[in-house]
C-alpha cells in the first residue's frame, strides 16, 4: 500500500500544478433534506413517504469511524452488531440477524448480486471515500429488488473536487490497530479524478488470536463529455485476512478472560468491483443513464461459527470446516427519468440484468477439544485443535450460474401543493441453473416476483409533514442454503446427503405512518415512523442440540415498532442529537420440532431472539466560541434486554455505553482522539444460546475501553 500513498501524493501535486487558475462551480449549498436511495432520484425529504435518513459529510467526518458500524448505529431504528474486525451482524425492523433481508448498496448499485447475500459485505467498504450515508427502514424492492427487506444502506462515494485537494492520516490505538489513509482529487478540464485509499492492520489486540489486516483503494474518474452528457468511472480493489476468535463462555466472559479457544480459524476476502456510467440530460426534464458492471469476489474461511461440538455426545471431539464461495458478476443496469407539468409528475423507469456465474466448496475437518473443568454434560471447552482436514468429505460442492432480470417503474404525482403520492412497482425474474457435485444431480431453481409500493406525503404547513405508505418485500433464500448438505447427511455419516431444495422465499407486507417536524426556527428537528411487518416464509437459522444450523421457511412471524429522531440545535455552540427504536418482533406460526416427544413443538406468540425492545444512539455535541475550530461530544449506545434463544428461557440484560470524541484543527491540520466505552463497561455485543436445557451462552465479547489517537492532514488549493 505505501505505493499507492506515493502515487496519490504525486497525483494530487500534479492537480494543483494544472489548476491554481481555476474557479470552483462545484461549490452548491449542501441540503441535508434532499434523497437519493428512497425515490433513485433527488427528492425533498416532503415528498419521500418512507422512513429514510442521511448521514453527513460532516458526520462521518466527525465520527473518525474504524468500522462502518460506529457511524451507521447514529441513525434512529438501526442496530448494526459489531462482531469483530468489521465483521457485524444488522437489526432494522428485525432481530440482529445475518440472514439477507437488507441490501447494501455502492453509489445505489447492490454490493452483492442477488442470491449470494453476506452479512459482512460493508466490511469491503473504504471509510475514506463516504461522502454520505443514506438508509431507508422498511421494504423498498419494488425499486431495489430482493433483500431490501428490513432496511437498505446506500454508501455514496466521494466524488471529484474542483479544487485539487489532498488528506493524508494517520491513526492507532493502545489494542494494537493502525491505520494509514489517504485521498486526492481535482478537475482537470474536462476529468475529474478522486482516489482515496486506506491500509489497516491491528495486531496483538485485548482479544487472543484477533489480528486482522484490510487494504482498500478506490478510483473515481468523471469526464464531462459536453454540457449535457458524462461519463463516469468508479473502480473498487480490496484485499481482507482476518482471524476469527469467535466468542467465550460465560465464566471467560465475566472473568474479562477474552481467550479464543481457535487459533486457526480466519476468514479472507480479494473483491474487486468496476463500473461504467454514460449519462446524458435530454433536456431539463428529461435525464438517462446507462451503467455497465463488474464484480469479481473470493471469499475463503475456516469460520469460527462452523465448529459443531456437543456437551454430551461425545465432549472431546468437534468438528469443522473449511470453504471458499468465488463468483463474479456481469450486469447492466438502465433508468429513464421524466418530469411533467402535469401534477408535477415525475417518472422513473429502469430495466436491470445481472449474470453472476458461482462456484462454492465446503469440507469437514476434525477438531480434538480440550475442556475446562466443570460437571459432565455442562463442560465448557478450553481450546480446539486440527485433527485432520477431510477435503474428501465435502458438506457442500456446487457451481451455479445466477440470472437476474428485472424490471422496474415508478410515479409521483401532486395533484395539490401540499399532497405527493407515490407508487412503484418491479418485476424480479431470478433463475439458478446449478451442478450440485454431492448429489451428481443438475437442476434449476426459479424465483419470480412482482413487489408493489404505495405512499402518500401530506405537508399542511412549511415545518411539517406526515406520510403512510403501503410496500412490500422479497427475498428468496441464499443459495449457500440451498446446497448446504442437511445435519446428519452426507459427508461420512453413511446418509445419502440431503438439500434444502423446497426452501422457500421470504415475503413481507409493511404498513407505516410517520412524519417530520422543524420547529423553532430549524433549531429542532423530529422525525417518526410506525410501522407493523408481517413476515411469511421467512428463512431461520434453527440451532440444534449440537450447535448446528437447521433452515426453516418459517409460517408467519410480525414485527412492529416506533421509530423516533430527535435533533435540537439550540445555538453555534452546542447540538443534542436523540434517536431510538422500541420493537416486538415474534413468531406467529412456526413450527421448532416435528418429534412428538419435545415439550415445545410450535413457537407461536413467542419473541424472536436477538430482538432488543429497545434501542438508541444519541449524542451531545459542543463547538466552543471561545476556541475555535475545536470539537467534543459525548454519546450514549443503549441496546434493551432480549431473550437469546427461540424458546424464551434466558435473556441478557442488554447494555448502556458511552463513547466520547474530540479533535481540533490548526490550520490545515487536526488533532482528534475517539475513547470508546469511556467506563469500561463490561457488555457483550451479541449472544446466544440453544434451546436445550443444557445449553450455554456463546458471548462476543466487546471491547474494554479504547483510547484511538490520530492526525490528518488536508490541503485545498483555490486561487
Amino acid at each position: 500500500m505505501k505505493n499507492i500513498f506515493l502515487a496519490l501524493f504525486a497525483i494530487s501535486q500534479f492537480a494543483v500544478a494544472q489548476n491554481k487558475s481555476k474557479i470552483d462551480t462545484t461549490n452548491v449549498e449542501k441540503l441535508d433534506d434532499v434523497f437519493i436511495t428512497a425515490n433513485r432520484t433527488e427528492t425533498k425529504r416532503r415528498e419521500t413517504p418512507v422512513a429514510i435518513s442521511k448521514l453527513s459529510a460532516k458526520t462521518i467526518n466527525e465520527t473518525k469511524a474504524v468500522a462502518a458500524y460506529e457511524i451507521i448505529n447514529k441513525t434512529p431504528g438501526v442496530l448494526m452488531v459489531n462482531l469483530g474486525n468489521e465483521q457485524n451482524m444488522m437489526a432494522i425492523r428485525q432481530p440482529m440477524t445475518t440472514n439477507a433481508y437488507y441490501l447494501y448498496l455502492e453509489d445505489g448499485l447492490p454490493i452483492r448480486p442477488l442470491g449470494i447475500f453476506n452479512h459482512n459485505a460493508l466490511l469491503e467498504i473504504n471509510q475514506f471515500n463516504l461522502e454520505s450515508i443514506e438508509v431507508v427502514k422498511g421494504p423498498v424492492s419494488s425499486l431495489y429488488g430482493p433483500e431490501a427487506v428490513g432496511g437498505t444502506v446506500n454508501l455514496i462515494s466521494q466524488k471529484p473536487s474542483f479544487y485539487p485537494t489532498f488528506k493524508f492520516g494517520l491513526q492507532a490505538d493502545q489494542w494494537g490497530y493502525k491505520r494509514i489513509q489517504a485521498a486526492a482529487g481535482a478537475t482537470l478540464g474536462k476529468i475529474g479524478f478522486h482516489i482515496a485509499g486506506i491500509s489497516s492492520l491491528q495486531e496483538n489486540s485485548w482479544m487472543t488470536y484477533s489480528d486482522y489486516n484490510k487494504d482498500n483503494l478506490n478510483i473515481r474518474v468523471d469526464y464531462n463529455i459536453n454540457d449535457k452528457t458524462r461519463l463516469i468511472s468508479n473502480t473498487m480493489i480490496g484485499k481482507y485476512y482476518s482471524d476469527m476468535s469467535g466468542g467465550v463462555n460465560e465464566t471467560d466472559f465475566y472473568n474479562r478472560s477474552y481467550k479464543s479457544t481457535s487459533d486457526f480459524t480466519y476468514r479472507k476476502s480479494d473483491a474487486l468491483r468496476t463500473r461504467l456510467t454514460l449519462e446524458h440530460d435530454w433536456n431539463p426534464n428529461a435525464n438517462s443513464y446507462v451503467t455497465v458492471y463488474l464484480r469479481d469476489n473470493k471469499l475463503g474461511q475456516n469460520p469460527s461459527y462452523g465448529i459443531r461440538w456437543s456437551a454430551t455426545k461425545n465432549p472431546t471431539t468437534a468438528t469443522g470446516e473449511i470453504n471458499s464461495n468465488n463468483f463474479k458478476s456481469y450486469g447492466v443496469i438502465g433508468q429513464h427519468t421524466q418530469k411533467f407539468n402535469f401534477w408535477n409528475t415525475t417518472m422513473v423507469s429502469g430495466a436491470l440484468y445481472d449474470y453472476s456465474p458461482v462456484t462454492y466448496w465446503s469440507y469437514l475437518i476434525n477438531l480434538k477439544a480440550t475442556l475446562n473443568p466443570g460437571t459432565p454434560g455442562q463442560q465448557t471447552v478450553n481450546k480446539y485443535e486440527i485433527v485432520a482436514e477431510q477435503p474428501e468429505t465435502k458438506l457442500a460442492n456446487y457451481t451455479a450460474n445466477i440470472y437476474n432480470t428485472a424490471i422496474f417503474k415508478q410515479f409521483s404525482f401532486s395533484p395539490i401543493e401540499e399532497l405527493t403520492f407515490n407508487v412503484g412497482a418491479r418485476y424480479d425474474a431470478m433463475k439458478i441453473n446449478y451442478e450440485n457435485a454431492l448429489d451428481l444431480s443438475t437442476g434449476n431453481k426459479n424465483y419470480n416476483k412482482f413487489t408493489f409500493k404505495t405512499g402518500v406525503n401530506y405537508n399542511p404547513i412549511k415545518n411539517a409533514g406526515f406520510y403512510g405508505n403501503y410496500s412490500q418485500g422479497f427475498s428468496p433464500p441464499n443459495i449457500t442454503s440451498i446446497f448446504r448438505a442437511k445435519s446428519g447427511t452426507g459427508g461420512s455419516t453413511g446418509v445419502p446427503a440431503a438439500f434444502y431444495y423446497n426452501l422457500k422465499p421470504a415475503t413481507f407486507e409493511n404498513y407505516e405512518l410517520g412524519g417530520w417536524m422543524n420547529l423553532i426556527s430549524n433549531k429542532l428537528t423530529l422525525d417518526y415512523a410506525f410501522y407493523y411487518m408481517d413476515g411469511k416464509n421467512e428463512l431461520l437459522s434453527v440451532r440444534l442440540e449440537d450447535s448446528s444450523t437447521d433452515y426453516r421457511s418459517a409460517g408467519k412471524t410480525n414485527h412492529k415498532g416506533i421509530e423516533l429522531g430527535f435533533n435540537f440545535r439550540p445555538n453555534t455552540q452546542w447540538n443534542i442529537r436523540m434517536g431510538g427504536t422500541v420493537a416486538k418482533h415474534r413468531y406467529i406460526d412456526f413450527q421448532l420440532s416435528d418429534n412428538s416427544a419435545d415439550a415445545l413443538q410450535n413457537l407461536g406468540g413467542y419473541e424472536m431472539p436477538q430482538a432488543p425492545r429497545w434501542s438508541g444512539n444519541s449524542e451531545v455535541s459542543y463547538y466552543p466560541n471561545w476556541l475555535p475550530n475545536f470539537r467534543t461530544a459525548i454519546e450514549w449506545q443503549s441496546v434493551g434486554s432480549y431473550y437469546q434463544n427461540q424458546i424464551n428461557t434466558a435473556k441478557y440484560k442488554g447494555y448502556d455505553i458511552f463513547n466520547t470524541r474530540f479533535g481540533y484543527k490548526y490550520h490545515n491540520i487536526e488533532i482528534y482522539g475517539n475513547i470508546m466505552n469511556l467506563t469500561d463497561k463490561l457488555y457483550a455485543y451479541n449472544l446466544s444460546r440453544g434451546n436445550t436445557a443444557n445449553a450455554q451462552t456463546t458471548y462476543v465479547a466487546a471491547a474494554p475501553r479504547t483510547f484511538l489517537v490520530g492526525i490528518q492532514y488536508s490541503l485545498c488549493l483555490k486561487k
